[in-house]
């Protein structure tokens, strides 16, 4: 089960936020308490939980669970799973941006698999280096701006060397992450292309339940799992709603 953070403050402005840590809207709020009741609803519990590193995400992650009545569950932070650093975009104004850089040149760095934004200073408080969040990381592996072929770097050897063994281990998983690190791991299980992954569109505080088939021999060998079936939680309607939305943000 993978869950992307209710609306965040700068999901309300239409900013480029990134690994900027903002908290979540009122209306993000009630995402996350509908998430929960959500799974709720559909009778599903939990083992483990991950998150990222980010207030949004975590605070989506509590108010969730408290509404499915399952608080104590475990809960592992982990930064592979940050939403992608959109470098010297953090901060801007998505259609200022693209009325000043033009849709072609935004849209390359919102959507393309492998262009990235323009970095950040190693100086700036956008750098995570200068965050105490991740002073036990080496700074060489901090971004300063990444695409989504970066994301895809860090969240699947996440997803074989810790979510798999969770997995097969007959634990069921709840993943709240961001947008984009969600589209990364959608990408590996769903053996997206690049034009495809373009596409995708991850609607905020939408729970999307994946179920796999039972491991073989050579899956374990690979760290991998095999999907069998994707679903979205909710409302049809309301999340082909919501899933245009992201899609409009840029004006692109």
């Amino acid at each position: 089960m993978v869950l992307r953070h209710g609306q965040s403050t700068w999901n309300a402005r239409n900013l480029f936020t990134g690994w900027h840590d903002v908290p979540l809207s009122p209306q993000g709020e009630a995402e996350a308490d509908e998430a929960g009741r959500a799974l709720r609803h559909a009778g599903l519990h939990f083992d483990i939980v991950f998150t990222s590193l980010l207030t949004r995400a975590i605070e989506t992650n509590r108010r969730a669970l408290q509404q499915l009545g399952q608080s104590d569950v475990e809960t592992i932070g982990d930064w592979r799973l940050n939403e992608r650093h959109y470098g010297a975009l953090q901060g801007l104004d998505k259609k200022e941006t693209t009325q000043r850089h033009g849709v072609e040149q935004t849209k390359l760095w919102r959507r393309s698999f492998d262009v990235p934004p323009p970095p950040v200073d190693r100086s700036s408080p956008e750098h995570p280096a200068n965050d105490p969040r991740y002073v036990h990381l080496d700074p060489a592996i901090l971004p300063a701006t990444e695409c989504l072929k970066d994301v895809v770097a860090r969240v699947v050897p996440m997803w074989r060397t810790v979510l798999v063994p969770n997995l097969t281990a007959g634990r069921n998983v709840l993943v709240v992450a961001h947008g984009n690190s969600l589209r990364a791991l959608a990408m590996h299980l769903e053996s997206m292309s690049e034009l495809a992954v373009a596409d995708l569109n991850i609607p905020t505080g939408v729970p999307r339940v994946y179920r796999f088939h039972s491991p073989s021999d050579d899956d374990r060998a690979r760290s991998e799992l095999r999907v069998s079936q994707v679903e979205y939680l909710g409302d049809a309607s309301k999340i082909d709603e919501a899933t245009r939305a992201v899609a409009q943000q840029a004006g692109t």
